[in-house]
């Protein structure tokens, strides 16, 4: 029998010199370390407004818009309650008890409930979510995890950020997704455990590294700050305007993850429009020249209800570094010189369907597209961690390669 293994021990004591902390850990830095963020120097080493040239160009103009509607808000609700209270002391004239009774008195009331709780709902939600995290998630740390939380202490070095934010892996149960939020003065990023089975050596670290660059990059923008939240949550409950400042601030962060893993692009594009098995078969120019080829006012209302640019407008996006993502109208609408790049095999889902193949067509096609078909591209069903994949091409060889036509 072996013997049961001993209580663990003290903390060990800190090296002789460094400064010790309550943990046992070693303590913050001395006098010379740069300042930590607070109100009025940002949350980066390049001020309150954050580094230059990085932000979508409709972000700021839509973060103006929410300011107004905020302050128009509290302006209103302090006038109900100004006029509440007078005309309460005068014993005539209507109050907020009397706006309940008219054709719009339930919505009034909601709103002016709203604005007024709005600071401190806020604040208690953000607590909570850092809490959930705290309580729920594996931090990321020197000791677990390394290989990501080297990635954002990278990527905050790369953008400036004065502290590195925490770092949690969460349970995905199958949905690949990250973010990024904080509390007070502290920031955090969260990466479900599905994407971050992407950065494995075997699958594609680049992707990961690019995922993590961007949650960084929304901490860096100063799209988490309590007050930004604050000045922008009437405006996301505007229909348009406030799907438009989330894509906007979307795009901003894809600017900040490019900055910081631009090889990662392609992967990131394709692990969220096939998931993190089939993203090695990906063709993410063929995704990209779709967001001119699809046409349609639907298309364009699909766009303009979702927090996130839609996927293939996204890729055009990250392909495409000449100009800003695609707010509003598709690529190439306008007489744009790049629109698609390539002639895609098939005709778009906005055309009649006389111009889709017939089952001899298609079947003509894919012998052609056989031909042409580089070795080692077939049996497209994903790649899986301890398969020999040595006879295939590189993973971002076959999602960056020109469509077979």
């Amino acid at each position: 029998m072996t013997q049961p293994p001993l209580p663990p021990g003290p903390p060990p004591t800190p090296s002789e010199g460094s400064p010790a902390a309550p943990n046992g850990l070693v303590g913050p830095a001395g006098p010379g370390a740069p300042a930590g963020p607070n109100l009025v120097n940002g949350s980066t080493r390049h001020g309150l407004f954050g580094q230059r040239g990085m932000r979508h160009p409709w972000e700021i103009p839509l973060l103006a818009v929410g300011v107004v509607v905020t302050l128009l808000s509290y302006l209103l609700w302090l006038g109900l309650v100004i006029m509440s209270i007078v005309n309460a002391i005068r014993g005539q004239g209507p109050t907020l008890l009397d706006l309940q009774t008219g054709p719009f008195g339930s919505l009034v009331i909601q709103l002016f409930a709203l604005v007024m709780l709005l600071p401190l709902l806020l604040w208690i939600q953000r607590a909570l979510l850092y809490a959930q995290q705290r309580a729920q998630g594996v931090r990321m740390s020197p000791t677990q995890f390394p290989e990501g939380y080297r990635m954002v202490a990278e990527a905050a070095r790369h953008h400036g950020m004065r502290r590195v934010p925490d770092a949690y892996v969460l349970l995905g149960n199958g949905m690949i997704n990250a973010f990024a939020s904080g509390h007070g003065f502290r920031r955090f990023v969260v990466v479900y455990s599905d994407m971050f089975e992407v950065g494995g050596a075997v699958r594609d670290p680049d992707a990961l590294r690019f995922v993590i660059g961007h949650e960084v990059g929304h901490l860096a923008a100063g799209h988490v700050s309590y007050f930004r939240l604050l000045f922008t949550n009437i405006l996301a409950r505007v229909p348009l305007l406030g799907t438009a400042f989330s894509r906007s601030q979307e795009y901003t962060a894809d600017n900040f993850g490019y900055a910081f893993c631009p090889q990662g692009a392609p992967g990131v594009m394709a692990v969220l429009g096939a998931g993190k098995y089939l993203n090695a078969d990906v063709n993410v120019n063929e995704l990209a020249d779709r967001a001119a080829t699809e046409k349609g006012l639907w298309l364009h209302i699909v766009n303009w209800q979702a927090n996130h640019p839609i996927t293939t407008w996204r890729t055009h996006a990250l392909r495409d570094r000449s100009r800003a993502g695609h707010l509003w109208f598709r690529p190439g609408l306008f007489g744009e010189a790049r629109g698609a790049w390539f002639v895609g095999a098939l005709p778009s889902g906005s055309t009649f369907s006389d111009r889709y193949p017939t089952p001899e067509q298609a079947l003509s096609l894919l012998e052609a597209a056989d031909a042409n078909r580089p070795g080692g591209t077939t049996n497209q069903f994903g790649r899986f961690p301890g398969v020999d994949y040595e006879g295939r091409p590189a993973i971002r060889e076959v999602q960056t390669a020109p469509p077979l036509v």
